[in-house]
């Protein structure tokens, strides 16, 4: 469902009072409604050349924007009219009118450049309106006034960056439509026809060669290359004869130039279907709300001077060229540290080599993109502002070695704290194994890496935070000791005393076994001495037994020997005497 918008007539956006621009809160109100995504077409130019013309056109009207037809500038600030698209349904075409470039009446060139800068930024397509043909001054003016409207745009983004990315880059610049009023040369080149686009692709292109002046004729080219990748240009004859000029508004097609009028057709064909949606970095579809909030932050970021404002435009050049190269320069600094830098470093060398890598690199960025850099001023604020990444990341280093050495402390002596609080260690010689524990933990600190250049300060502060606790566990270990020493002592003596009095018992039992086992062999010696004794004596009666039997024996013999040497005798006695009487024989 297309939105109903009620707006007759332009009203003014951007009011130009006394030199300060201030945004129409009532023209903020009528964007502030507009739900629909919203294309912008913004036209600039030199006062007096037909401007609002083209925007009445646009808008599908014969009047609206104010068509001065005298030598006064009649647009004063930015007018805006907001205008269903004829050809894209759902969309809201919002068409600015600005003040006119190089009012005389104005004698201050500043307001100029703010408007400008304002319309390239809130546009989506960008008119720039200049007359008869495409000169070096147009060219400069639109180079410094697109470096302006980057430095805006960079200073009044959120996170104070610019664009960066190709495409993106591609989505949120606006198209530029090169419009050449009453146009009077040949399109040719070469000898050659040329159309109106390859006219101001050729006035564009840049020229080969290092000279210093062909940089300087090639840099304003080169940026309205980059800041505008889409361009179109339009020629327009003289709408009609010079004394009409002052009614153009009012005149009919059929009075004015056929050529003019079907230029102008085609222009307004041309923006109709290729004006792109005013989008923001990321590919966001602006409506009425966010171009309410544009607004105000650009004119806000103006109010507060950081668009710069130099009557020299060469030297203004120089500044936001120069400006832009230093920030170039850090960008690539930043990016190759980021890159390459890993804290903490090991040595605080490490961490010197690449930034001075990182700031050579950097340095030569700087060459290649600055501009009439007089006595190196810039590049002077470039290498101090080096300086002072280098501390900063000194500072960084520094942290962040001093925080990864922290967490591996407490990583490896956490299990240590926590043996001391379950008083591991609160025992006689605690102390020596709560040394030799901590040096075995410091030797396997030493030997992680990447602890950076605070790893000897971390450890020793780590280690002087402790020493309460190592003071504690000695103290605790001479007392333990001490009294380990006295109850040692004590024992020992009692031992000693038992011992001397098991020594004295057992003494007493060798000499009563001594004197029981030599009462005990004196016992045997007798009782051996006795039955020897008897022995000897059973022997010696043996002995005598059968000496005395022997003797018996013998006697027995003689005596039988005799008996018979006598009864022998007698017998001779007999054979030779008479037998002798009974008394004798009684006798014998």
């Amino acid at each position: 469902m297309a939105q109903k918008i009620h707006m007759p007539e332009p009203l003014c956006l951007i009011e130009n009072t006394k030199g300060q621009l201030v945004a129409n809160p009532k023209a903020l109100k009528i964007l502030s409604a507009i739900t629909q995504p919203v294309v912008v077409v913004a036209i600039v130019g030199l006062y007096r050349t037909g401007k609002s013309y083209l925007m009445n056109k646009l808008a599908g009207k014969q009047k609206g924007f104010s068509v001065g037809s005298t030598v006064q500038s009649h647009t004063k600030g930015i007018w805006m009219w907001c205008v269903p698209h004829p050809e894209k349904p759902n969309h809201t075409l919002v068409l600015l009118d600005t003040e006119g470039l190089g009012d005389v009446e104005k004698g201050d060139k500043k307001n100029d450049t703010q408007i400008f800068a304002l319309a390239i930024l809130l546009s989506s397509t960008f008119v720039y309106n200049t007359m008869n043909k495409i000169d070096q001054q147009a060219i400069d003016l639109l180079h410094y006034v697109t470096e302006l409207s980057n430095l805006l745009r960079t200073v009044s983004s959120p996170d104070g960056g610019g664009v960066e990315d190709a495409a993106d880059s591609v989505s949120i610049c606006p198209d530029l439509v090169w419009t050449l009023r009453d146009f009077y040369l040949a399109l040719e080149a070469d000898g050659q026809l040329v159309t109106a686009d390859e006219y101001l692709e050729n006035s564009l292109r840049q020229k080969q060669g290092t000279d210093r002046s062909l940089q300087n004729f090639n840099l304003p080219r080169q940026c309205i290359q980059k800041f505008f990748p889409r361009k179109k240009c339009f020629i327009f004859d003289l709408p009609t004869h010079r004394k009409k000029l002052a009614h153009l508004e009012t005149l009919h097609n059929d009075e004015l130039d056929s050529d003019f009028v079907q230029q102008v057709a085609e222009f307004c064909s041309y923006v109709f279907k290729h004006s792109k949606t005013k989008t923001l970095s990321g590919g966001i579809k602006v409506n009425g709300p966010q171009l309410e909030s544009l607004v105000l932050t650009y004119v806000n970021a103006i109010s507060r001077g950081y668009l710069p404002c130099m009557e020299n435009s060469v030297l203004a050049l120089a500044q936001i060229k120069n400006s832009a190269a230093v920030q170039k320069a850090i960008a690539h600094y930043d990016q190759q540290m980021g890159r390459k830098l890993q804290l903490p470093t090991e040595t605080l060398q490490e961490l010197l080599d690449l930034h001075r890598a990182s700031e050579k690199e950097a340095i030569a960025v700087f060459m290649k993109n600055s501009f009439k850099d007089v006595n190196q001023s810039f590049q002077k604020k470039l290498r101090t502002q080096l300086e002072a990444k280098q501390d900063d990341f000194y500072q960084q280093n520094l942290e962040a070695s001093l925080d990864r050495c922290s967490a591996l402390l407490q990583d490896l002596f956490s299990p240590l704290e926590r043996a001391v609080k379950q008083g591991v260690y609160s025992q006689p010689g605690g102390y020596r194994l709560f040394i030799q524990k901590t040096e075995e933990l410091k030797a396997k600190y030493y030997r992680e890496p990447r602890k950076g250049i605070q790893a000897e300060e971390a450890l020793q502060k780590y280690l002087q935070s402790k020493e309460a606790v190592s003071n504690a566990i000695l103290q605790t270990d001479l007392a333990l000791t001490a009294r380990e020493m006295e109850m040692e002592e004590a024992r020992v003596k009692a031992e000693a005393a038992k011992a001397q009095a098991q020594m004295l018992e057992a003494i007493q039992r060798w000499n009563q076994q001594r004197m029981e086992e030599r009462e005990r062999l004196y016992q045997e010696q007798v009782r051996q001495m006795v039955m020897n004794r008897a022995y000897q004596l059973a022997q010696y009666q043996r002995a005598q037994e059968r000496r005395l039997q022997e003797e018996a024996e013998k006697l027995k013999e003689r005596h039988q020997a005799e008996s018979r040497r006598l009864q022998n005798e007698i017998q001779d006695l007999q054979r030779n005497v008479a037998p002798p009487d009974n008394d004798t024989c009684i006798l014998l």
